[in-house]
C-alpha cells in the first residue's frame, strides 16, 4: 500500500474518531480503513491503535506516530502551495550564465533592473567564457555569443555582437592612423587571449587575418586591454558595448570601420521546458526586449 495514503487514513481515523466516519472522509470503505492501519501497524511493528465495540483509543506509539503524520502532511501541502505559487507568479533561483565582458558590462545591470520588478526572484550570475552544460549544471537560461552547434536548447536571438577598432588620442598622435589592415603591421596591436586562433584580428580584406608581426602586450582580460589601449599603447579590438561609453566621451578612437569583421551572432538559450516557470519566462521576455534584435 502507498505509505502516505496509509498515513492520511490513520490520522482521518484519530480525528474522525471511527473507522466508520474516516472512511466517509477518506471515500472508501471502513473495511479498507482497517486495512491501511494494518499495514503501517505491520510495518512498525507496534499497535497505533486499541478498539472496542465502542470506542477506540491511541496507544502511546499511536500517538507519538500520529502527530508526525500531521507534520508530514503539513510540510507535503506546503510544497504544494509553494509549487503552485510558484506556477503562477515568479518567484525563486534563477540560475544564469553569460561571457565575462557582455554579462559585466551590459547583463548585470539589466539583471538588476529585472530583480527591481520581481521582488520575489533570486538571480545567481555566473560569467564564464567558456560553453557550460546548462542541465549538466544546474542552469536556467545562458547568453550565448558566436555561431550555435545543433542542440535541443531553445535559442532566442540577441541583438548581434559587432566589433570595434580603436585607439586613444595619444597614441594615434605619436604613431599615426592606421587606414588600411596592413597598416597595422607597424603598430601595437593588443592580443586578446581569449578568441579562438583563427579569428584574432581577422579583419575584411585580409587574406589570412593574422598581423605581420604580434602584439608585445596579451592578456585573457578584455578590461587589461582597454586600460592599455587608454594608456596610449597600443590599438584595441573588442566588442563594441565594452567601448562604447570611451568612445563617445572621446577617450578613444575608431578605426578601420570598414574592414571590421562581421557581427557575431549572439543568443539567449535555455532548456526546452513545456512547463516553464514564471521567473523563466519573464527573465527572458525581459532580457529579449532588453537586448533583442
Amino acid at each position: 500500500m502507498d505509505k502516505l495514503r496509509s498515513m492520511e487514513v490513520f490520522v482521518a481515523a484519530v480525528e474522525a474518531g471511527s473507522f466508520a466516519a474516516a472512511a466517509e472522509r477518506c471515500g472508501m470503505s471502513a473495511v479498507m480503513v482497517g486495512k491501511h492501519i494494518r499495514a503501517l501497524e505491520q510495518m512498525l511493528g507496534a499497535a497505533l491503535l486499541t478498539r472496542t465495540t465502542r470506542r477506540q483509543a491511541l496507544t502511546e506509539i499511536g500517538r507519538r506516530y500520529a502527530d508526525q503524520c500531521r507534520a508530514i502532511r503539513a510540510q507535503i501541502d506546503e510544497a504544494q502551495s509553494l509549487a503552485e505559487s510558484m506556477r503562477t507568479a515568479p518567484r525563486g533561483l534563477l540560475k544564469v550564465t553569460a561571457p565575462v565582458s557582455f554579462g559585466a558590462r551590459w547583463l548585470a545591470p539589466a539583471v538588476t533592473d529585472y530583480l527591481r520588478l520581481h521582488p520575489d526572484v533570486t538571480v545567481d550570475l555566473n560569467l564564464n567564457d567558456r560553453t557550460v552544460d546548462l542541465v549538466e549544471e544546474g542552469f536556467d537560461v545562458a547568453v550565448r555569443i558566436g555561431p550555435l552547434p545543433d542542440s535541443t536548447l531553445v535559442a532566442r536571438p540577441l541583438r548581434p555582437y559587432g566589433m570595434a577598432i580603436c585607439a586613444s588620442p595619444a597614441y594615434l598622435k605619436k604613431h599615426g592612423r592606421p587606414r588600411t589592415p596592413a597598416d597595422l603591421a607597424q603598430h601595437e596591436c593588443l592580443e586578446f587571449t581569449g578568441w579562438l586562433p583563427q579569428a584574432r584580428w581577422k579583419l575584411k580584406g585580409e587574406r589570412d587575418g593574422r598581423l605581420v608581426r604580434p602584439g608585445r602586450f596579451c592578456a585573457n582580460s578584455t578590461a587589461a586591454l582597454r586600460m592599455a589601449a587608454l594608456n596610449g599603447f597600443g590599438i584595441v579590438m573588442q566588442a563594441e558595448v565594452i567601448l562604447a561609453d570611451d568612445i563617445a566621451a572621446g577617450r578613444l578612437v575608431p578605426l578601420l570601420r570598414n574592414y571590421l569583421p562581421s557581427p557575431r551572432p549572439m543568443h539567449l538559450v535555455y532548456s526546452r521546458d513545456r512547463r516553464a516557470t514564471p521567473k523563466l519566462t519573464t527573465f527572458v521576455d525581459f532580457l529579449l526586449e532588453r537586448f533583442g534584435q
